[in-house]
């Protein structure tokens, strides 16, 4: 029996900051994924490929028939499942969805998860407002149902989406397979778990307010709130919780307008005080995102992933669309084919181990830190420094200060990744390795030397656009 709403913490939360409450012009995504505590999250690169007329792509229970061409995409993902908690694609679009319940009931029957179609927006839009008619068709078509965790017992949500470009955000909220749809083209905005639109819709399904009449949710007469037509009426405890979150979202956004950055949204990720940041014993903050996308065309949009849990005591690494990317397999799970317990029937009957390389060692760091006070504070100051110089680097980049050669760009996640791995291993054999470098100020260009020349020799693998990570053969593992 599925679990409609489940009363334990189980929450995510996606910011959004517009010129003029972004500090530059910029549009500022960000996204904090909050899943079960052990589940991995990996981040994982497609490159943009044509397919044939007529065919299928399996997600991750049904299929949909594909297009003819999908872009690039990047996306953090559980690594059991096809689809994204969140995601950018080569135009700039960025999506990020969360769990909601609302009067419409939720359906076992496996049909898209909220998952599936942020990855399908991303692969099939140019634009925010595109990415929305590609969502919302599809959630039309096919319908949204099936487990969202890798567990036995089934637990099944509906969905709200976050989307962005360069010039505007859309927040999406669907209960079933209806939906209403609000454009943002300033300000900051935030979704937390909840029904959020009111009466400002700027879209909708075509029979939404038909349906509620039917269902006796709405009597016609007066303007139409989805807010308070679809909320159940009886609040649970955990949205209860997730309303607190939201307010706490809206202070923090509203605290620093007109001064909102890149590095602002990575410290509200990071806020535990307000719950934002997850760290409860069954759930806990996965994976975390955050993208700079400038209103001028010719600057490159810049995406930030943590790949690991805890924003708070994680490394944001930057990502930039460009020809030919190296494949980050540091951040990518292995891979189990049919013995995918996801493949099996019936599903999710045993578990995988589903860690990649800087999963591990990033836990082993933070085993310390939670066994010994004096090293969580000094490797927390050595991770933020690395942070810091990191976004300085980028944030020149953006300025034009500095330049980095094609082949650096498609490098760059990469070298961040092998850095952070580095820095994690030399930290545990040698505590002082890396404080005297991090100790001093170094300019962007040097902060990327230091990166490239600590990734340097190692297996860097350039895909072709037909080339798929997935494919990329490592030993799998398992766990009883």
């Amino acid at each position: 029996m599925a679990d409609p709403c489940p009363c334990g913490p189980s929450s995510c939360d996606c910011f959004v900051s517009l010129p003029p409450a972004s500090a530059a012009r910029e549009v500022i995504f960000g996204k904090n994924s909050d899943r079960p505590r052990d589940e991995v999250q990996e981040v994982v690169y497609f490159p943009a490929r044509s397919h044939a007329k007529g065919a299928k792509v399996q997600c991750t229970y049904i299929e949909v028939d594909q297009v003819e061409k999908t872009h690039a995409v990047i996306l953090s993902r559980p690594a059991w499942l096809w689809g994204a908690e969140m995601g950018a694609n080569e135009h700039g679009v960025c999506i990020g969805n969360e769990g909601v319940w609302t009067k419409e009931p939720v359906a076992e029957e496996e049909a898209l998860l909220g998952m599936d179609l942020v990855r399908l927006g991303l692969e099939r839009s140019s634009s925010a407002q595109e990415a929305v008619q590609v969502i919302t068709a599809l959630l039309e078509r096919y319908g949204q149902g099936g487990s969202c965790k890798e567990e036995p017992t089934p637990f099944i949500y509906h969905n709200t989406f976050l989307l962005a470009d360069r010039t505007e955000a859309w927040v999406v909220e669907t209960a079933g397979r209806f939906w209403a749809a609000q454009r943002i083209r300033e300000g900051a905005r935030n979704i937390s778990n909840q029904l959020s639109i009111g009466t400002d819709i700027t879209s909708e399904h075509a029979g939404l307010r038909q349906h509620a009449r039917e269902q006796g949710w709405w009597s016609g007469q007066g303007a139409f709130s989805f807010l308070e037509v679809f909320s159940l009426t009886h609040q649970p405890v955990r949205m209860e919780a997730a309303k607190a979150r939201y307010c706490a979202g809206q202070q923090l956004l509203h605290q620093h307008s007109g001064q909102i950055t890149a590095e602002t949204i990575m410290t509200i990720l990071s806020d535990k005080a307000s719950g934002i940041c997850v760290d409860s014993e069954g759930f806990c903050t996965t994976g975390s995102m955050v993208s700079v996308l400038p209103q001028d065309p010719h600057l490159p949009c810049i995406h930030f992933f943590t790949a690991t849990p805890d924003p708070s005591r994680s490394i944001f690494k930057p990502f930039i669309f460009v020809p030919n990317v190296t494949f980050f397999h540091q951040v990518q799970s292995p891979t189990f084919g049919d013995k995918d317990p996801v493949r099996e029937t019936p599903r999710f009957q045993r578990q995988v181990d589903r860690r990649h390389n800087l999963y591990r060692e990033h836990q082993l760091v933070l085993d310390t830190m939670d066994r010994n006070e004096h090293e969580r504070q000094r490797l927390q100051e050595i991770m933020r420094k690395f942070q810091r110089q990191a976004l300085e680097a980028m944030k020149n980049l953006l300025a034009g200060s500095f330049t980095l050669k094609p082949q650096e760009l498609a490098d760059l996640f990469y070298d961040c990744v092998v850095t952070e791995i580095k820095l994690y291993k030399q930290l545990a054999a040698h505590p002082s390795a890396y404080s005297p470098w991090l100790q001093s100020r170094h300019s962007p260009l040097e902060t990327y030397a230091f990166c490239a020349s600590e990734a340097d020799g190692g297996d860097k693998i350039h895909p072709t656009k037909a080339f798929d990570p997935r494919e990329v053969h490592q030993t799998p593992s398992e766990t009883s």
